[in-house]
């Protein structure tokens, strides 16, 4: 039995990581401390803590903690446990997309320009990182279209060139049609516009413009105007204005009344060349110091490319350490700067003055679409809390239901759960639905405080009218149940409206029916919305099912061996392959394993051989 405040007693004065875990071992929160005793300790103290942080203790059944040589080893296996756990109360960016990044490999004869998103130790050139897939192919394709460079990415040379030769896109490097010095010149020049240093460019382009045309080339000359024109328009659209700074990263973040927002501006030499906005749920009343120092850390440690400068608006208190190892990870200075006036100032107010937009945006593209559900279905409130449920199971076999659960129009992942059907043994949906919804609104009518939480304002069912009706008799059955035991019970909570998400052949979502069997006419912005909701339960659903289809799969005549865990299970079958090789093996060689003995060994002869 683990004692909280006899294990507070043991806790080191020294650097680690403390792990804490609920009932189920699940790890709910991970953290960093300079003194494991003095940080852990904090948690269970009558001092002014966030609701966030009091929901989480009162959760935690046990903790365990990994002491480190110093700080900056517990930050790092911080951000690592955090990023492999997952845990609820910690602040999770959900961000696993790596970012564009455009490559010049002016290693090779004659380079090549193309989007990566694997930064190499290779001496090439990497420019970005572009906030999004379709700002990168953007510059590609100016590129490609006003510099003839070769579009193929395997170079060799040919017997004749290809067609991109022939429409005049290339200049046939692979034919020996352009010296190596020629195709360098156009490299230098794209690496130029990629840099942002345009000034040079256009003006020795304007000055060949003016030769080719004073010499009667003016197929040339119209060539280097096309691409002075477009080098400013890319020039321009880049630019943000009186910024001297190269190589920064700025910062900002705006509260709501339920969510955050981060934005993080991409500035490279002197250009904004992108912008990435982060929502962060459940931290609003937070202090924005310890939300931007979790961001931070989590969004820049595994980063393969750093910028020199990362400014925001407050200084936050792992700064030193965090600019120590940035420091070293990049090879060169890179700082966590706090601008109190000037330009630098307004640039980190610019990006929370955006940061505040996206935010009000998003809410109010939110509320809209919540209006819109609300005014679709014919409901009597806005719908704050739907669930949506799924049935899986193959030819009867390991029947499961998931659950999604959507709140204020976003769809929250820790709120999903999944069931094992218990009372259906043939493939029947509907009576399984049935079982489902039941069993999840005796969840909230017993306990309105468990893990579930208050009833949903609405319930989707993926299906038809016979899920529909098999929902709406799980409802009525329990009405009439709970008026029986208790004639005061509120039968109305269990008036909740329930539609069907019905799919078409491909299995894709088609429509929202009603359960007068009434296909309900919504708009493209809803229409995506639930979809996305239907994709979601569909996986937490056919998630569960596969995971249990393993599972016995991997079973075996070892699992009903006394003193045979996982462990040991697995280190017999991938000593001997099969269980009958293990049937057939001398004692002696079982003994091998580690954990077994003789005894256990000819136990496990003995069984196998029956």
């Amino acid at each position: 039995m683990f004692n909280i405040e006899e294990e507070l007693k043991k806790l080191p004065s020294k650097p680690g990581v403390y792990i804490m875990h609920d009932k189920n071992d699940k790890i709910i929160y991970v953290g960093k401390a300079i003194s494991l005793k003095n940080r852990v300790r904090q948690y269970f103290r009558k001092t002014n803590k966030t609701k966030r942080i009091e929901n989480m203790v009162a959760l935690i059944d046990h903790f365990e903690y990994i002491v480190t040589d110093n700080e900056a080893e517990a930050l790092i296996l911080e951000c690592n446990l955090i990023k492999k756990n997952m845990p609820k109360f910690n602040v999770l960016l959900k961000d696993d997309k790596t970012y564009p990044y455009i490559k010049v490999n002016i290693k090779a004869d004659y380079p090549d320009v193309y989007i990566t998103r694997r930064i190499l130790n290779d001496g090439a050139k990497y420019f970005g990182p572009y906030a999004n897939s379709g700002a990168a192919k953007e510059m590609i394709e100016f590129i490609k279209s006003k510099f003839k460079i070769r579009q193929c990415r395997s170079f060799k040379y040919k017997d004749r060139p290809c067609l991109n030769y022939h429409i005049k896109k290339c200049l046939a490097p692979c034919m020996g049609y352009i010296s190596k010095e020629e195709y360098r010149k156009q490299i230098d020049e794209i690496i130029d516009v990629l840099e942002g240093k345009t000034d040079k460019l256009l003006k020795q382009l304007s000055n060949e413009m003016e030769e080719a045309s004073k010499g009667m080339k003016y197929e040339r000359a119209a060539y280097l105007r096309d691409k002075i024109i477009a080098i400013e328009r890319i020039s321009e659209k880049q630019k943000v204005s009186n910024i001297s700074e190269n190589d920064i990263d700025v910062i900002g973040l705006a509260k709501s009344k339920t969510r955050v927002c981060v934005e993080i501006f991409f500035v490279r030499k002197s250009k904004m060349v992108g912008r990435e906005q982060f929502f962060l749920d459940d931290l609003v009343d937070e202090e924005p110091k310890e939300i931007l120092s979790n961001f931070i850390k989590q969004y820049y440690l595994d980063r393969p490319i750093l910028p020199n400068k990362i400014m925001l608006r407050e200084e936050i208190d792992d700064k030193e350490l965090l600019e120590e190892l940035f420091t070293q990870k990049a090879g060169r200075k890179v700082e966590l700067k706090t601008p109190q006036k000037g330009e630098k100032l307004r640039l980190v107010e610019m990006a929370e003055s955006n940061a505040k937009v996206t935010l009000e945006n998003k809410e109010k593209d939110k509320l809209e679409v919540l209006t819109e559900l609300k005014e679709v279905l014919k409901l009597d409130k806005m719908p704050r809390k739907i669930e949506c449920f799924d049935i899986s199971n193959l030819s009867g076999t390991n029947m499961v239901a998931g659950m999604s659960v959507m709140v204020d129009g976003v769809i929250k992942k820790n709120l999903a759960r999944r069931f094992r059907i218990k009372t259906v043994f043939t493939q029947d949906d509907p009576r399984c639905m049935k079982e489902v919804i039941s069993r999840r609104l005796v969840h909230s009518i017993e306990n309105p405080n468990g893990g579930f939480g208050k009833l949903p304002d609405v319930i989707f069912v993926d299906g038809g009218i016979t899920q529909i009706r098999a929902a709406i008799e799980a409802e009525e059955e329990l009405k009439k149940e709970y008026k029986e035991k208790n004639e005061e019970f509120d039968t109305s909570i269990l008036d909740i409206p329930i539609f069907g998400m019905v799919k078409d052949d491909k299995h894709s979502t088609r429509a929202l029916m009603n359960r007068e069997r009434q296909q309900l006419k919504i708009s493209n912005i809803l229409f995506n919305l639930i979809t996305t909701f239907q994709d979601s339960v569909h996986d937490t659903a056919i998630g569960y099912h596969k995971k249990l289809r393993e599972r016995e799969l991997t079973k075996s005549a070892l699992d009903e061996i006394s003193g045979i865990g996982e462990v040991r299970k697995n280190a017999l079958l991938k000593k001997f392959s099969s269980v009958k090789k293990i049937a057939e093996a001398d004692i002696s060689e079982i003994c091998e394993i580690k954990g077994i003995n003789e005894e256990l060994a000819r136990k496990i002869k003995e069984e196998l051989q029956k």
